[in-house]
């Protein structure tokens, strides 16, 4: 491949996991997204490639990124070894919360109040800019505005009244419910709860499909393509796939979801799994208005409506069952007991399960995603939304890496990077 005297200064050659881990291993079962939509068309890498951004990945962050570049006007190339969308994608529940998985009281005392609360209204300003993104693109997939409903796991409040407190200092929507006016208003017999607005759900799988036909519409070039090392020249990334065929790019953007390639190290994260189901339709026997559903508890109990009546339930969560057949094998079991918290949770619905699925997912320590420079690979940026707001996270790393490959910086970079030790540091 041609290069310029500005390229010719090149760095080792840094290799991608040899992780074997096949996309059918990222979830098990069927949710009822995995065919709504067809997948949009993709070539076989036949040649040596440039571009401006190479995007190693076309699952759900890897099309929000490919939207955004090409939005800003560059070349772009998205590879991915599967097809768009069929790993973690197709087992998202796609519950669009704002509402980080740790709690603003407890981000504030790792962190310092004024380092969470940016982390949370960023979440929030990014599931508003998702909700605005796919109205003003006309993408069909049932996006619907939605309030989310967090509720207490034991049978106190008292550290959901603080939450409320913390959030309403930030500037933060929500109003607490007590015991009476939580039953009152939804008809969950619970201590009491958050409930607030800003929040939405989605098809997954419609969502990822309609912003990579996008962003191929505006000149995007998918290939089915397997990213095997890379090595930095200069100003530019060669990137090898297993083929030998090569692209270079000016900037390489990670979007390869729970399969984290070895040259991003953190030991802020740790792989799960969690289990879902979902219930035949049946419209006649949802929670008011199909409000998001959440637990304040570390494994927390999930559960969402969609526009077809289904009822989706998830949870059981484990660090330690994450080999994909001991996860699989648990599908059974953990859907008896979903069906179980789905009686105590609402009553009135029928557990009637048409699909079961599980997925492996990763979390950090502190509830926020890794997003930016990957330390020691000049040119090369993570974009992992990891946690119980994946989707959400991957909007706001589209918009910050965006902002960074057009020369803008933003402290979310220090909050978010890799590297980050997890210490306050006010």
């Amino acid at each position: 491949m041609p290069r310029t005297a500005a390229c010719c200064q090149r760095s080792a050659i840094i290799i991608l996991d040899s992780d074997d881990t096949e996309q059918a291993d990222l979830r098990g079962g069927r949710s009822p997204w995995f065919a709504t939509s067809s997948h949009p068309p993709r070539r076989e890498l036949g040649e040596n490639l440039t571009c401006d951004a190479l995007i190693i990945g076309a699952g759900i962050t890897g099309s929000l990124v490919a939207e955004r570049l090409t939005r800003q006007g560059l070349d772009v190339i998205i590879v991915d070894r599967e097809l768009p969308g069929r790993g973690s994608t197709t087992a998202s529940t796609s519950m669009l919360l704002w509402e980080i998985d740790r709690p603003l009281r407890e981000l504030s005392e790792l962190y310092g109040f004024e380092r969470a609360s940016r982390a949370y209204r960023a979440s929030r300003d990014a599931v508003a800019g998702l909700k605005s993104l796919v109205w003003r693109l006309g993408i069909a997939c049932d996006v619907r505005d939605k309030n989310s409903l967090y509720l207490a796991a034991g049978e106190g409040s008292a550290g959901l009244m603080e939450e409320h407190r913390v959030r309403a200092r930030a500037g933060l929507p929500g109003d607490f419910l007590d015991h009476a006016v939580l039953l009152d208003r939804f008809g969950i017999t619970r201590a009491g709860a958050i409930v607030s607005s800003g929040a939405a759900d989605a098809d997954p799988m419609k969502l990822a499909h309609g912003l990579l036909r996008t962003a191929l519409a505006r000149g995007a070039r998918l290939f089915e393509a397997d990213a095997v090392a890379f090595e930095a020249a200069g100003r530019a990334v060669n990137v090898r796939m297993a083929n030998d065929r090569e692209i270079e790019a000016r900037s390489v953007v990670l979007a390869t979801g729970y399969v984290m390639p070895d040259i991003v190290h953190s030991t802020v994260h740790a792989v799960s799994s969690s289990w879902a189901i979902a219930t035949v339709p049946q419209p006649q026997n949802l929670w008011n208005d199909g409000t998001l559903i959440w637990e304040d508890a570390e494994d927390y109990l999930y559960a969402r409506t969609t526009r077809a009546g289904r009822i989706i339930i998830g949870g059981e969560d484990s660090t330690e069952i994450v080999e994909p057949e001991a996860r699989d094998r648990l599908i059974p079991e953990k859907s008896r007991a979903l069906v179980q918290r789905l009686a105590a949770l609402w009553p009135a619905a029928r557990p009637d399960i048409e699909f079961r699925w599980s997925g492996t997912f990763d979390t950090t320590h502190d509830g926020l995603p890794l997003i930016g420079p990957v330390p020691g690979a000049k040119g090369v940026y993570a974009a992992y939304g990891y946690g119980g707001n994946g989707i959400t996270f991957s909007f706001l790393a589209a918009r910050l890496i965006g902002d960074l490959i057009a020369g803008k910086t933003s402290p979310l970079l220090a909050d978010f990077a890799i590297d980050r030790d997890g210490r306050n540091s006010g």
